[in-house]
């Protein structure tokens, strides 16, 4: 068993002097120059920044996606087995020497809110894929509040729709090009009447953020294969030090307490060669799980509280997260959830035995472990997910007995006595905030109220209402009856304003996590129940987890940007075979209440 790896900090860098930007300075306006060396345009990009000259970039970083063709799953010879070095894909540290070689998941971006960033992301794939993948490649910024520049999608059909001709495509971008991403780093709601004056809503603020590749048709493919990574970000009173602001584990110095998990689960050959089946249209669900890119690691841990954000990097698999004693399965090992399914804070911390996840959703959550070695007198406890799934298509929903499940990694606790630890218990952050009369424990980050249909504001108010069913449709995936077409926008949003959605399924054979760019929602009703204050689904979120037979009443407010996004289902299988659709955001909606 191997220790955990982390992904390194992207650096800071200084575009003045940079290789990476000196030979093309930043500009709001993408480079569409002719470079001699590949003879297509420098950049990626076609269209203009949005609120570039309100929001000027304050931090620069740089990455390139590169092919590793000597990447191992474990450190450890004896933990090898039957599979060796494998190519990936991933991300390196911006660096143009070969030494920076390519991580995944790729290195972990930290920004700030009220300090604007650009990514500039280079294209250095090989045109050896061994057997899948695709070398173009589009970087989401997945739940950022983006423009259609810089939001990463697979396509639109303003920028070339999937036209693989580097002059006419401006969503993916090809080998020898570079693509600068901007991030405002202001919350939603910066462009609205209401918030104007304060650079957007502080009840939209963002916490557990991921990227990951989006290529139009193949995004399963390239995200399996290494092309994901994380963000998280920092503001005023989520600080990343334990001693101030809501003082939960510190993130600084890196890596300290808080920390990320990306989980992901992989098919190798009898050969030990990584391999997906590009026929398969159900989902892939693999038989080797990793965590941070290492095959069931191990991690020493003290005896203090950690913070953890877990992804589901997907493609296809579900899991429900337990805490396991392998020396007493019959014990109960509760954590503490404090963000919804997703990347934001939940009004109050929940004490949970488990937390479910579908692919793309993450879990942002406390472990107590002086608390369990005192309860359990265990120095070691597993990660396991119990949710039984044998396909493609969905879990069973059966949760499987203690010790029966997946195995994802073992934590290590060391040491004799507590370590110090400034951070508060969630117990004590629920006492303090009710002490003090506020009106969650996270505030002022708290969820803002429901859009309604009679709200006073624009944006408050419920414009239209629009259903949604996911289906099957002759062997692929639609959304109302329809497949995925990148020639054109199936609905229009009017900006500024709120829309009701209701998405169904309605079969007891797959299910969906449904994730819409731009914007996130507010979950009203699930099958008709209310999500009420203290349901880990109440809050603010990017995913909506559609299970068997299911009907869900999402709330949206649509802000600030104007242009393109798509809505789709986050199991990337169907995804890529045409689950998904395209919308756009304008100054006039339309009416069309089942596009």
């Amino acid at each position: 068993m191997d220790p955990i790896p982390f992904p390194p900090l992207l650096p800071e860098r200084n575009p003045a002097v940079d290789p990476a930007f000196t030979f093309s300075p930043p500009t709001a306006v993408p480079n569409r120059n002719v470079n001699p060396a590949t003879g297509i345009p420098f950049e990626g990009r076609t269209q203009v920044h949005q609120f570039r000259d309100r929001f000027p970039p304050q931090q620069f970083f740089a990455s390139r996606m590169r092919p590793n063709f000597n990447a191992t799953f474990s450190d450890n010879p004896t933990n090898l087995g039957r599979i060796g070095k494998n190519l990936i894909w991933g991300f390196n540290l911006g660096g143009a020497a070969a030494s920076d070689v390519a991580h995944s998941p790729g290195p972990l971006i930290v920004p700030r809110y009220g300090r604007p960033i650009l990514i500039r992301r280079f294209n250095e794939l090989s045109f050896d894929t061994r057997g899948f993948g695709v070398p173009e490649v589009s970087t989401h910024t997945h739940n950022w509040h983006a423009g259609p520049d810089s939001d990463g999608g697979p396509c639109d059909p303003t920028t070339g729709g999937e036209s693989t001709n580097p002059f006419k495509q401006g969503r993916f971008f090809f080998i020898g090009q570079f693509y600068d991403y901007f991030e405002t780093m202001a919350r939603a709601g910066f462009d609205t009447p209401q918030f104007t004056a304060t650079n957007g809503d502080i009840r939209e603020t963002l916490t557990t953020l991921w990227y990951h590749d989006h290529r139009a048709e193949h995004t399963a493919e390239n995200v399996y294969k290494g092309l994901a990574g994380n963000e998280f970000i920092f503001n005023e009173f989520d600080t990343g030090d334990e001693t101030t602001g809501f003082r939960l584990p510190s993130f600084f110095p890196y890596p300290a307490f808080d920390l990320p998990l990306v989980l992901t689960d992989k098919l190798f050959t009898p050969d030990g060669e990584l391999c997906f089946d590009t026929f398969g249209l159900d989902g892939l669900v693999g038989d080797k799980f990793l965590v941070n890119g290492t095959l069931q690691p191990f991690m020493e841990v003290k005896r203090r509280r950690y913070r953890f954000r877990v992804l589901d990097g997907g493609p296809s698999r579900f899991y429900e997260l337990f805490l396991t004693n392998p020396g007493n399965l019959n014990q109960k090992i509760p954590y503490t959830a404090i963000t919804t399914t997703d990347g934001n804070l939940l009004d109050d911390p929940i004490r949970v035995q488990s937390v479910r996840l579908s692919v793309a959703e993450r879990a942002d959550i406390i472990i107590d472990f002086d608390e369990i070695f005192r309860a359990t007198g265990s120095r070691t406890i597993r990660l396991e997910n119990r949710l039984e799934q044998v396909n493609g298509r969905a879990p069973t929903d059966k949760i499987l007995p203690a010790g029966q499940g997946d195995f994802l990694m073992e934590f290590r606790i060391v040491g004799n006595t507590p370590a110090p630890d400034n951070s508060l218990s969630p117990a004590q952050m629920i006492a303090d905030a009710r002490a003090a009369g506020k009106d969650c424990t996270f505030a002022p980050i708290c969820t803002p109220p429901r859009p309604t249909d009679n709200a006073a504001a624009k944006e408050d108010r419920i414009r239209i209402t629009r259903t949604f069913r996911f289906e099957r449709r002759n062997g692929q995936w639609a959304i109302n009856q329809q497949f995925a077409d990148c020639t054109r926008f199936r609905f229009t949003i009017e900006r500024n304003t709120a829309e009701r959605w209701i998405i169904q399924n309605n079969s007891g054979g797959w299910q969906h996590p449904i994730h819409i760019h731009l914007e996130e929602f507010q979950m009203a009703r699930r099958n008709n129940r209310l999500i009420r204050r203290g349901d880990i689904e109440f809050g603010r979120k990017d995913v909506a987890r559609l299970g068997f037979n299911e009907e869900i009443e999402l709330l949206f407010r649509f802000r600030d940007f104007r242009g393109g996004w798509p809505m789709h289902c986050h199991n990337t299988i169907h995804e890529d075979h045409a689950m998904l659709l395209l919308f756009q955001v304008a100054d006039e909606g339309d009416n069309n209440k089942t596009p």
